[in-house]
């Protein structure tokens, strides 16, 4: 099958930014993509519903023999993300600080640590950042109280100048150093994650009950060759909650009419279920892990701290399915082979930008790539089982190898549902099973 039309729907992940910056990136990333594969790739503007919770647009891409039509989806959340960093700065601090001593005291932070010491690592960092700025306030705070006692002033005078001047500093490093150091949006994400975990979030569950309604009218009613549910960093599980709710509302959703993938990338699903509190959101992982209508592919990276690298979404949550499980199937991304080399040194240590690699533009050609797996003539499906002759297809300047690329392609075959795919020339372990 050659994909002739194409449908994305993108869930995105815990990111303020919404729609305008995330459509410039796009848009910027889709002209670099153009000029690495030399194919003609052009983006309509975005047009949003009528409730402005979706925006969509259209690409049309033309390579060597093959024409492809995509119309992209954004589901969009910014509104939520953008009022929990209007909040309090104090309220913020403890209503964090007191979800993460519970997260310690539950062992919810030991079971991050030994699922991956990396993003334990990231998620604890905010924690460390304030607690660094709250003893720099409170040592400036502690000389400027011994001053004025030097001075002669009254216990209590001193008492109220050093906490004014203690909490005065902590609130102006955590404002104005927020560009550097994120602690603010870190901490709105624990917030966030917490109360999604235990369902105290409802207009989050409202708009993705209405997203999971949007999902199956598009099934239903779309002439794609295939439907393309992505979702990158925490809209992976947002992604998966919202096809597992689909689903229960139409059990035969994707038996017939186009096919029917999710695509999660960089994702972080213990964030929510490793959380005891989650039992809805397991008991959905569970349905999509023997969905047969569906084929699910999740994507890690080792350099990216922010995913959950090397693990098993559905065998560490605790759920054996024996047999009849044949979701997800794990494929390791290595941005090393999709970054050049003058670029790779810098690009390593910006974590942000490490994580959004997923859905930006490569540098060099590689069987992983986002804008293929949007604009590209070959199957998701088919791409992830064959990915050397689906790089051929495009990469190829000789129309026979080509030709021998798509029948590779269209030879019968499954990939391994249980298995760990390396999109690199270099060999990792098996995807790591946690009970």
């Amino acid at each position: 099958m050659r994909v002739q039309n194409r449908h994305i729907i993108y869930v995105q992940g815990y990111d303020p930014r919404g729609l305008a910056q995330y459509y410039r990136m796009f848009r910027t990333e889709l002209r670099k993509f153009g000029r690495l594969y030399q194919v003609a790739a052009t983006i309509s503007r975005p047009h949003s519903s009528s409730d402005s919770e979706i925006a969509s647009w259209s690409i049309e891409t033309k390579g060597e023999n093959w024409h492809t039509r995509t119309t992209y989806d954004f589901l969009r959340f910014e509104d939520f993300i953008q009022n929990d960093l209007a909040a309090p700065i104090w309220r913020i601090v403890l209503e964090a600080v007191w979800i993460y001593w519970r997260l310690m005291f539950r062992g919810t932070i030991a079971r991050f640590w030994r699922a991956n010491w990396r993003f334990a690592t990231f998620i604890t960092w905010p924690h460390i950042i304030l607690l660094l700025e709250a003893v720099g306030a409170a040592a400036i705070a502690f000389v400027f109280s011994k001053g004025l006692d030097a001075l002669g002033a009254p216990s209590p005078l001193n008492f109220l100048a050093a906490a004014a001047i203690f909490f005065a500093l902590l609130w102006g490093a955590l404002r104005y150093f927020e560009n550097q150091t994120y602690v603010l949006y870190l901490l709105c994400d624990t917030i966030w994650t917490w109360q999604f975990a235990h369902r105290d979030r409802s207009e989050w569950d409202q708009r993705i009950d209405r997203f999971a309604q949007y999902l199956t009218d598009v099934v239903r009613s779309s002439n794609a060759d295939e439907i393309v549910i992505v979702g990158h960093s925490s809209g992976s599980f947002l992604a998966a909650e919202m096809l597992a709710r689909a689903l229960k509302c139409d059990p035969t959703l994707g038996r017939t009419g186009p096919r029917l993938m999710l695509l999660t990338l960089g994702g972080n699903f213990p964030i929510v279920g490793f959380h005891k509190a989650a039992s809805d959101f397991r008991a959905h992982l569970a349905e999509l892990a023997v969905a047969q209508q569906i084929d699910w592919i999740d994507c890690q990276a080792r350099k990216d701290v922010m995913n959950f690298f090397l693990f098993d979404p559905i065998t560490a949550h605790g759920i054996e399915l024996g047999d009849s499980r044949r979701n997800p199937t794990i494929v390791r991304v290595r941005f090393r082979e999709i970054i050049k080399p003058e670029h790779y040194n810098v690009f390593r240590w910006q974590f942000f930008r490490v994580h959004f690699q997923f859905v930006m533009a490569n540098e060099r050609p590689h069987a992983y790539d986002f804008f293929m797996i949007v604009c590209g003539p070959v199957p998701l499906r088919e791409r992830m089982a064959h990915p050397d002759a689906a790089l051929a297809v495009v990469t190829a300047n000789d129309g026979a190898i080509r030709e021998n690329a798509w029948a590779a392609l269209d030879a019968p075959g499954r990939y391994g549902a249980l298995g760990a795919t390396d999109l690199g020339s270099y060999m990792e372990p098996s995807a790591r099973r946690r009970g």
